[in-house]
């Protein structure tokens, strides 16, 4: 276990000035709160801020960062409050540690709400102190070097959070060592048959890769010599994880990866990089579309270094990357590299431009309230690939990868983008869903009174447009809801003998609002044409009865076409508080029990369920969705296809189906295809009871000779 000495040494080496007082004083303050506590290990809890003021001195962070790294947790699991933070160390202290603190003394109606707004709160803090994600990597990074002490789904949960969420994040920081970390960590809980898989076949290989290794180094190191350029050569193993992704990615048995190694060169200027590299395909032939200038453009993290892949000596493809010292060490730090925080002073401007991306992910989830919308945006932001593009007057536009000119239109201003009619790519008409590519020169042309198009959903890549098309749907759509509900409460008032005209401004009908969660009544009467609450709800506010009559102008009888039935004990989904409507199942994403689901209403067939990440679900309107639930009582089996990758081989089939049908199982469907590298497609539709059932399917298809990959799809 680390200890506080050997926190301080480290400081002291990289800061001989610092204040050691007050990170002492932090890390007394913390044993004195969280005394008594223990983790799941067993361990004092202590020992967890011990570890992340660690990582934290480890990536040569200041005085402040380390001492919010003791105190971390301290608001959030310990008596201490914010005001005792500011008194004993300072405001800049309580901002960073109160923007780390998860919001866990606030109520939510689910886990997945609760989630989607403690990052929302961690990524204004961000934005306004780069140091609050600094400390949460560090905290999620020990976290998951204790994950094996907790229970089995929790580290599920725990290992798909950090893999969707804080590893992209590490990535677009810059610091790949912990986005590495947390990667390997997550795929090792998250997949373990797979992980343990390709952790054999790298040890088989071992011997003969570091053999290879050494001949390709002395290679390049006798070309550099003859040149005379004074470098270092460097040879690494990718992690399982990266290894896993591209022989999914590429559908390639281990022994086709052949950038399994990759070689990296450091030199001392820049001009002695671009010198490597003609000596480097002076030896090699490389392969033109594999060559990438992150030193004349860096990447949006200061990553900075040539890549280039070559074909080698033994005929075989190497990866190659030619870097100056500086930049090797921004590669292995990021942003912590470049770190001007010293005492009373701010990070510098160059920095604050650098990682603007903040900004704009926070200001683009400002319209997404739906906590599963957001952190689906959320990932979208996080995992972009970039293109470089330019406006008619030269300015570089940076875009995500497949990003459309509606997409560069929205870049532009958010008036362009909704008055947007057409667009031209390097002096070309071209239609709005054309993908851009690096160094497209785009030009936009707009209309007044033009307005966005539903279609537009299907095809734009970025948050900003996505968020702005959909907030000018809703608005059109709220303003037609409340038409459509100011109809239909006049109607169930005037039944009442009762004038809803009348009322609609009175302390009455506010209370009703209010009672229903709204704060204006235009929002009630909005969501009574929505379809959320009934008109006879807010009748029964104003004037309520021992003996509620049915409505017969309930809204689920217009939206879902009086397509109903009586609810049955075994119905597998539950509705909150309606009993007899008609349930379906959304085909895109084939829920079961165990997903996390949320369901929407649909005209003509009743409420269809979808799982929250359901990529089509998301298109649909927040103001549609109505909450479900899984019925623990029903014993039913739901649909799920699934693809299983192999390689060819007599009984491949009759291996694959036995595993399925020992776990009882119904195979609905099946075909199978092979290709021409004697590679097999195959896709199952079978019947399961629920996740925990699929998983034990998947794990054990995946134990049949020669399967490569087997996944649920959908």
């Amino acid at each position: 276990m680390i200890r506080v000495n050997d926190v301080i040494d480290k400081i002291s080496d990289y800061h001989p000035g610092a204040d050691l007082g007050i990170i002492e004083r932090a890390y007394i303050y913390s044993a004195r709160v969280h005394e008594g506590q223990v983790r799941l290990s067993g361990e004092p809890y202590l020992t967890h801020p011990l570890e992340v003021a660690g990582i934290l001195a480890d990536m040569k962070l200041d005085v402040i960062s380390v001492v919010a790294g003791f105190l971390h947790d301290v608001i959030e699991d310990t008596h201490a409050v914010p005001e005792d933070i500011e008194k004993l160390f300072g405001p800049e202290v309580r901002h960073i540690v109160s923007g780390v603190t998860k919001l866990s003394s606030l109520t939510f109606h689910s886990s997945r709400a609760r989630q989607a707004e403690s990052l929302r709160k961690m990524f204004l803090a961000m934005a306004d102190d780069i140091r609050v994600i600094l400390i949460k990597l560090a905290d999620r990074l020990h976290n998951m070097r204790t994950l094996q002490f907790h229970k089995a789904n929790k580290r599920k949960t725990i290992a798909k959070e950090t893999l969707d969420i804080y590893a992209p994040i590490a990535a677009r920081l810059g610091i790949y060592w912990i986005k590495n970390e947390l990667e390997e960590t997550s795929f090792k809980f998250l997949q373990p048959d797979e992980y343990n898989r390709i952790q054999t076949l790298v040890a088989k290989s071992r011997t003969e890769r570091e053999k290879y290794m050494q001949t390709v180094k002395d290679y390049i190191q006798k070309k550099m010599d003859e040149a005379h350029l004074t470098c270092e050569i460097l040879g690494r193993n990718k992690n399982y994880f990266s290894i896993y992704n591209k022989m999914i990615s590429q559908n390639l048995p281990f022994g086709e990866i052949y950038d399994i190694i990759a070689f990296r060169i450091v030199l001392d200027s820049i001009s002695q990089c671009y010198e490597a590299l003609g000596l480097i395909h002076s030896m090699w032939k490389p392969i033109d579309h594999k060559f990438k200038d992150y030193v004349a453009r860096p990447k949006p993290n200061m990553y900075q270094s040539l890549h280039t892949t070559v074909v080698g000596p033994f005929g075989e493809r190497i990866e190659i990357q030619i870097r100056t010292r500086d930049m090797d060490r921004v590669a292995k730090s990021g942003i912590a590299a470049h770190w001007s925080y010293k005492e009373g002073k701010r990070i510098d401007e160059n920095i604050s431009e650098k990682f603007a991306w903040i900004q704009d992910l926070v200001e683009n989830q400002e319209n997404f309230r739906d906590p599963g919308e957001f952190l689906e945006n959320v990932r979208i932001d996080l995992f972009q690939d970039e293109v470089y593009v330019f406006t008619p007057r030269g300015e570089i536009k940076t875009l995500p990868y497949g990003a459309t000119t509606v997409d560069f239109a929205y870049m532009i201003h958010t008036e362009v983008g909704n008055q947007c009619t057409g667009a031209k790519v390097n002096g070309q008409l071209v239609p709005l869903a054309y993908e851009l590519k690096t160094g497209d020169i785009v030009e936009i042309t707009i209309a007044k009174n033009h307005h966005p198009s539903k279609d537009w959903l299907k095809y734009v890549k970025t948050v900003k447009a996505r968020s702005k098309i959909r907030y000018w749907i809703k608005t059109q759509e709220k303003e037609r809801s409340i038409s459509l509900g100011r109809e239909m409460l006049e109607k169930a008032f005037r039944k009442e003998k009762l004038s809803f005209n009348a009322m609609l401004k009175t302390e009455q009908m506010a209370n009703v609002g209010t009672h229903f969660g709204f704060k204006a009544v235009d929002d009630l009467v909005a969501n009574v044409g929505y379809g959320k609450i009934t008109p006879l709800q807010v009748v029964r506010k104003i004037a309520p009865k021992k003996e509620p009559q049915a409505d017969p102008e309930s809204i689920f009888n217009k939206l879902v076409g009086r397509v109903v039935r009586k609810k049955r004990l075994k119905d597998g989904v539950l509705v909150k508080g309606v009993d007899d409507i008609l349930i379906r199942f959304g085909k895109c994403c084939q829920p079961v029990p165990g997903d996390s689901i949320i369901g929407y209403i649909t005209r003509g067939y009743g409420v269809t369920v979808h799982r929250t990440n359901c990529v089509n679900a998301l298109r649909l309107t927040p103001e549609r969705q109505i909450e479900v639930e899984w019925n623990q009582e029903a014993s039913e089996t739901y649909p799920v296809k699934i693809q299983i990758v192999s390689h060819d081989r007599v009984g491949l089939l009759a291996d694959v189906v036995g595993n399925i049908s020992k776990f009882g199982a119904n195979i609905l469907n099946a075909s199978s295809e092979t290709r021409d590298n004697k590679m097999v497609d195959s896709y199952f539709t079978i019947g399961v009871e629920d996740t925990t059932h699929l998983e034990r399917i998947l794990s054990a298809v995946r134990k049949v000779k020669l399967v490569q990959d087997v996944k649920r799809i959908g």
